[in-house]
């Protein structure tokens, strides 16, 4: 089987930030799928399980009703890994023109007061939500992402250099 591209990425350099994953053409439009990384992969531990889960449900609700972006959004959600969220949405955009949106998103779980879809009746595990951890993320983010706004590296991903023999076979690590 053919690697993924995602599994591409040099996971050892990779630093929190915002990055395109994969650009798709679906029923003859564009949609892009982003990496928003809120840790540095098994170099900080994942993020908090019932976090993880408020986070998804704060910022998934900010996204699909900002004014400007809702009609673009398709989908956020958490990576299996929980270093951070997959979003994806119609078009194509460089990953750093998402900053302002990402940025206005997290500062909002901050200023949460409860989470939306927080119910038996509306939410899968209800009873899985930390508030006040979400909100920790979301500022530790948020900060990050401002004061690195700048820095390539919050934008480009890091790339595994994977040697090919002469035949075009690729080594990969086990």
């Amino acid at each position: 089987m053919d690697l993924i591209p995602s599994f591409s990425v040099d996971h050892t350099a990779i630093v929190p930030g915002i990055f395109t994953s994969r650009a798709d053409t679906v029923g003859g439009g564009a949609v892009t799928t982003y990496d928003v990384r809120l840790t540095r992969p098994n170099r900080e531990p994942a993020v908090d399980v019932a976090a993880m889960h408020t986070l998804e449900h704060i910022v998934a609700t900010y996204l699909r009703n900002d004014p400007e972006w809702k009609d673009e959004v398709i989908y956020w959600g958490p990576m299996g890994c929980l270093t951070g969220f997959y979003l994806i949405l119609k078009g194509s955009r460089p990953s750093r023109e998402l900053c302002g949106l990402i940025l206005r998103a997290f500062r909002s779980v901050q200023a949460a007061d409860s989470v939306p879809g927080a119910t038996e009746r509306n939410c899968g595990h209800y009873l899985m939500h930390n508030l006040g951890m979400a909100k920790w993320y979301a500022a530790r983010f948020a900060d990050y992402l401002a004061a690195n706004a700048e820095k390539p590296e919050t934008f480009e991903y890091p790339q595994t250099e994977r040697p090919v023999t002469e035949d075009g076979q690729s080594f990969y690590d086990s």
